[in-house]
This record gives C-alpha cells, structure tokens and sequence, in this order.
C-alpha cells in the first residue's frame, strides 16, 4: 500500500508534472535572482538555493506537488548578516536553520497549525496576493507602451487560451509566445539576462569557509532561528492552502523536517536557505501539477536551463513572467472573502484585516499571522467566557444556598465568576456545585479559592462537589482552601 502511494505520488501524473514543473522552472529564474539581490548575494546563490531545495524537497516533504525554493521573506532576514560578516557566514547559518527545523519536526511543531483559525489562513493568502502583485510594479512603471501591450497580451494568452486547450499550461504558453515574439520583433524590453548575470556551472560541495566556534554560533544563531521560525510558518501555511486547492491532506511534521534537510543541501552547495513558495506552489497546481515529480523537475530545469539554455533563458521578457504572477495574483487572492465581510462576525473579519495589513505593511508574514493567531485567541477567549453561568436556590429554612457553575472557567472568566456570589448573605451553608464546570487554569483555581474563603470569614461553612476529573487534579495541586494550614496564613493575612 506504501508503495503505491509513493508510486502515485512520483508518477500518478506524469505529463501534468512536467508541463507544471517547466512553467515553475520558468518562472523561479527571475524571482531567484531578484532574491538573492535582495540579500546582497551573486544571483547564482538564489538559483543554486531554488535548485537545491526544489530536488530535495520532492523526495523528503510531507506535501507532493508544494514549491520551495529562495524566497522574498527570507532573503530579507539574510541582509545584515551578508553585509556584515559575509557569505560564508550566510552558508553556516543556513545549515544551522536547517538543523533547527529538523528539530522542530521531530517535536511535531508542524501539529500547531491546527491552532491557526481560517480567518488567519485567509488573511495569510490575501496578503501574498497583494505583496505579489506588488512585486509586479516597479517592471510595470517607467516603461514603454511595448511592455504594456505585451503583459496584457500574456494576461489574455493565460485566460483564453484554456478555452482552445487545456492540456498545455497556458502560463506556459504565454512565455514562449511572448519570447518568440519579443526576439522576432527585436523589441527593447526588459529580459531575464537584465536582472543579473546567469551561472555557467553546476554547483559544487563546499563546506562553509569559517571558523567553528563559540563565537561563530553566537553570529549566526540570531539569524537562524528567525530563518527557522519564518521558513517553517510560510511552508505550514503554504502546505495548508495547496491542502485546500487540491483537496487532500499533508503531513506537516514531515514538511518540517524536510525543509530542514532541503536548507542543509543548500547550504552545503553555496545555496542560501529557503521555504515553500506560496506564488510557484499556485502556479504548479494551477498548471496542472499534483505529484513530487512536478517539484523535482522544477528544481532540474531550472538548474538546466540557467547552465545550459542561458542565452535562451536570458531573452525572456520580464513582461511574460509579470503576466504569469498578475495570473497567480488574482488566482491565490479569496475574493469570497471580500463579500464575507458582511456576513462573517465582526471578529472574523477583524482577525482576516489585521493579518493582511499586518503583513503588507511590515512585509513579514510572520509577523502577520502571529498578529492574527493573537487575535483570534482573545476573541475565542472572550466568547467563551461569556458562556459562564452560576445559578442559585436556596433551601426553605433560609439557610443553605446551593450555587449550581456551569460553563468554563479560566483566566477570562474568572472574575465573572466571582460576581455570581454574594458573600453579605446571613447563611449557615453554601454548596458550590461543578458538575457542569470546568476548571482549566491557576487563575481558575484561585478564583474558587477567593469564594470559599470569603465565604468561610463570613462564618458560613463551604462545601464544592462535583469536580470532574480534570478539574479536580489542579484544584487539589494548587487550589488552597481545603489545606487548613494555607488557608490559615491567608485568613491571618500571610
């Protein structure tokens, strides 16, 4: 059964693969190179990074048919490091990166995705949809007309040509048309070869050239763990949305550890570290790519075509690639979520915004989703809270109440939950009854403590039952008014 899996995973759709895997390649050449500017490193670091991580993440992740590669978020955490100590320190803090995401998926980290509300993934996804679109602009600005009829002829290739025929990814057609056109037409546009000079060989093994010391750790280990942390965000999310997109499931945990695997390669051949790429990820499936095949020939023609086919590569026009990523621009944007805003609650939609300003203003996707995973736990906080009801009665004599706690109570609903007492009234007994309750926290447990306590300076004897199981286990640790001797120093005021 495992081998059929596998066998399904690699060759279950070999030509969709491919084609994909092509038009990945593609379009991974002028965003590696236009990365690794963005850490102040040769453009070869960004595409022996996108190569490395591409091949091996086919084999070792836990999501077929998810691109990973150099990315944006990444490269931009890498800028200090590179100008201060250099590439070399680059390359041992990527190895250090990979490392800590070994770690992390042998904790089973990649399990806290399930903690990440939709309303968060949503905001996650219109966000990059905007960043990408973004990133179009500065090839759209200051430019001839020439660029604008050729990227609005590339949108129109990418939407109509699937009505002709959908077994070619029309992405992929809109590159070679547009090339052909823009060397038969000589135009003066702007091209792959314009945004930095092309590798003209194969990647070596090199281990990186510094000192392995204390001191060297103390350098890079402020880098790595925020290159860890972001990497294994941006793929988590990415694998969840590719999850949606093609309506199956992922193992996260083994996600992490690959990603972990695929930087250490990296780093071991002059690659910087990187992680899924939501952009490329849409394009693959978009384009028909489902299995690890399409990712695997991702990263070989991209490595083939920059060694090999660079004359040709190079006389791309950046106008196709803008097109291509205009495409998965709107295609990765949840325009449902924009008329959700009315129906959705306040919250919801609350959590959905902050994410997506958030992130489009700090241009950390980190940052954004942290922002929105905080948010929504104290909005989840609070209604839950609000579920919490005391009731009482009291007996004919007029000298036992029985309160009857029903709900939730922890840090948020502790202090409602002392208002449902009245400690004036003359009574001989309380009964305090949790059957329907749940005591989840410290703060829970000391609210209960305050009650009985109060109760029993006024002279009125307290009895709690019902505790479940759960409940009863950290009201008997830490909880202090059925232990005389506590409740003694607080009656004295110790």
């Amino acid at each position: 059964m495992l081998f059929l899996s596998k066998r399904q995973d690699w060759f279950g759709n070999i030509r969709g693969d491919l084609l994909a895997g092509l038009v990945v390649a593609l379009a991974l050449i002028p965003e590696a190179i236009a990365f690794s500017i963005i850490a102040g490193v040769d453009p070869k670091i960004g595409l022996y990074a996108s190569f490395c991580i591409a091949v091996v993440i086919a084999i070792v992740g836990g999501r077929p048919g998810m691109i990973s590669a150099a990315t944006g978020a990444m490269a931009l955490l890498m800028v200090t490091l590179v100008k201060e100590h250099g590439l070399q320190y680059l390359l041992a803090a990527t190895l250090l990166t990979g490392f800590f995401q070994i770690i992390a998926g042998y904790l089973k980290l990649g399990s806290l995705m399930r903690f990440v509300s939709r309303s968060v993934v949503t905001g996650f996804v219109n966000a990059l949809a905007i960043l990408i679109f973004m990133a179009q602009l500065p090839e759209l600005t200051n430019v001839g007309w020439q660029v604008y009829a050729m990227t609005a002829a590339g949108l129109a290739i990418i939407y109509l040509f699937p009505l002709i025929n959908k077994t070619i990814p029309s992405p992929l057609v809109c590159i070679l048309v547009l090339t052909a056109v823009s060397m038969w037409l000589e135009l003066d546009i702007r091209t792959v070869g314009d945004m930095g000079q092309l590798p003209d060989t194969l990647p070596l093994f090199l281990w990186p050239d510094v000192p392995f010391n204390w001191e060297t750790l103390l350098i890079i280990l402020p880098y790595s763990l925020p290159l860890a942390v972001v990497g294994l965000l941006e793929s988590m999310m990415t694998a969840t949305i590719v999850d949606d997109l093609t309506d199956t499931t992922s193992d996260k945990n083994r996600e992490c550890k690959g990603q972990g695997i695929a930087n250490i390669v990296a780093g071991l051949f002059g690659g910087m570290a990187g992680c899924a790429m939501i952009g490329q990820s849409v394009i693959n499936v978009k384009s028909g790519g489902r299995g690890r095949l399409s990712t695997f020939f991702a990263g070989g023609a991209l490595l083939l075509m920059v060694v090999f086919l660079s004359d040709w590569v190079s006389q791309i026009p950046m106008a196709a690639l803008v097109a291509v990523m205009i495409m998965v621009s709107i295609g990765t944007f949840s325009w449902e979520s924009v008329t959700n805003l009315k129906k959705h609650p306040l919250s919801t939609s609350c959590v959905m915004l902050i994410t997506v300003i958030v992130v489009v203003f700090t241009h950390n996707l980190a940052l954004g989703v942290f922002a929105g995973v905080l948010l929504a736990s104290l909005f989840f906080a609070n209604k839950v809270a609000h579920f919490l009801r005391v009731d009482s009665t009291i007996d004919y004599a007029g000298s036992t109440r029985h309160y009857a706690v029903k709900g939730q109570v922890f840090f948020a609903s502790s202090q409602r939950f002392n208002q449902y007492f009245d400690f004036k009234e003359v009574l001989e007994k309380v009964t305090i009854d949790l059957t329907h309750a749940h005591f989840w926290d410290i703060t829970a447990v000391s609210a209960l403590d305050k009650v009985v306590i109060k109760f029993r300076r006024e002279g009125t004897a307290v009895e709690v039952i019902g505790l479940n199981e759960a409940s009863a286990t950290i009201v008997d640790r830490f909880g202090v008014h059925d232990k005389p001797e506590e409740v003694e120093k607080l009656l004295n005021g110790h």
